[in-house]
C-alpha cells in the first residue's frame, strides 16, 4: 500500500537513493549560483526531477509516495513559474507541500488512521502508539517547515532562499528523522509481532 506503482521491486542502495533525491536540488542550487537566473535554475530543477523519477522507477521498479508527490509539485509549480515568469510559485511550493503532508497526517489521526505507518511499516515495526506519537511529531514538523519557508522567502534574497531550500531543509529533515529513532526503539515490536497491529 505504500507504493503508487508497484511491479517487481528491485533493491536500491542508499547512496543511489540519496543521489536521486538530492541531485535535482543540488543542480537547482548550482545553476542558480552560477547563472544568477532563477528561471534557468527552475527549468533545470524540473527536468532533473523528471529524470530522477524515471531513473528511480527503472532501477527499483517502484515509485515511493512522498518522492512522487514532491516531484509532481516541482513539475506543476516549476512549470507555472516558467510559464508565467513569476518566481512566486516555486517559492511557495515547499510551503504548500509541507502543509499538504501535515494535513494528510492530521486528517488521518482524526479519522483514526496512521498514514505514516502505511508508508514506513515495511522498514520499521512499531506499536500503534509509537506510530501515533511519530505522526503527531512529523505533522508539527511539516507545519514548522512551511512557516520557516514563508519567513525565508518573504524576508531574504532569492539566493538565500535557494541556499536554505537545499542546505537547510534537507539537513533539518534528516536531523529530525534521526531524533525520532528513540521513539521507534521504545515502541519497536518483535519481528514475530510485526504484523499483529492494525492502523
Amino acid at each position: 500500500m505504500n507504493k503508487i506503482f508497484h511491479f517487481t521491486k528491485r533493491p536500491m542502495n542508499q547512496f543511489t537513493k540519496l543521489a536521486l533525491e538530492m541531485g535535482p536540488l543540488i543542480l537547482f542550487f548550482t545553476i542558480n549560483a552560477t547563472t544568477n537566473n532563477l528561471m534557468t535554475a527552475t527549468a533545470t530543477f524540473v527536468a532533473a526531477t523528471v529524470v530522477a523519477l524515471v531513473v528511480s522507477f527503472v532501477i527499483a521498479r517502484t515509485i515511493p509516495v512522498m518522492p512522487l508527490i514532491g516531484g509532481a509539485f516541482v513539475i506543476v509549480f516549476g512549470g507555472l513559474t516558467l510559464y508565467l515568469d513569476n518566481d512566486l510559485f516555486i517559492k511557495i511550493k515547499p510551503t504548500i507541500v509541507n502543509l499538504l503532508f501535515a494535513s494528510i497526517l492530521f486528517g488521518g489521526l482524526l479519522a483514526g488512521k496512521l498514514f505514516l505507518k502505511l508508508v514506513l511499516e515495511s522498514a520499521f515495526k512499531a506499536t500503534d502508539e509509537g506510530w501515533r506519537i511519530l505522526t503527531w511529531r512529523w505533522s508539527l514538523f511539516f507545519v514548522v517547515l512551511a512557516v520557516v519557508n514563508e519567513i525565508v522567502w518573504r524576508n531574504f534574497s532569492t539566493d538565500t532562499w535557494v541556499a536554505f531550500k537545499v542546505w537547510g531543509i534537507m539537513p533539518l529533515t534528516m536531523l529530525f528523522g534521526m531524533a525520532q529513532v528513540p521513539i521507534l526503539m521504545k515502541h519497536q515490536l518483535p519481528e514475530e509481532e510485526g504484523g499483529s497491529t492494525a492502523a
